[in-house]
């Protein structure tokens, strides 16, 4: 354990933090996870809100610092991706 009065805070912070990005990468995660089971239902209209949903949490990941902007530019391509994957086998 430190000793010194701004190691001990420095402690605290890290914790707060980590504890925040996890939070933010676990948000991420779920409405990548979402979308990928609204593109198993093919209903259009859900699979436009969760990609919208899906883009908006990452967008603040990595406006937050979370996500690097690159990282989320993949991840939003992978989606878009994805997408046009399953409309080009709908037909």
């Amino acid at each position: 354990m430190a000793n010194i009065k701004s190691a001990i805070k420095r402690i605290k912070v890290a914790e707060k933090r980590r504890l925040r990005n996890a939070a933010i990468k676990s948000r991420v995660r779920t409405a990548i996870r979402r979308f990928n089971e609204a593109l198993n239902q093919a209903d259009p209209e859900v699979i436009k809100q969760t990609l919208a949903k899906a883009f908006s949490v990452i967008d603040k990941a990595a406006a937050k610092g979370v996500l690097h902007k690159n990282n989320a530019a993949r991840k939003k391509s992978r989606l878009c991706r994805k997408l046009a994957k399953a409309k080009a086998q709908v037909g």
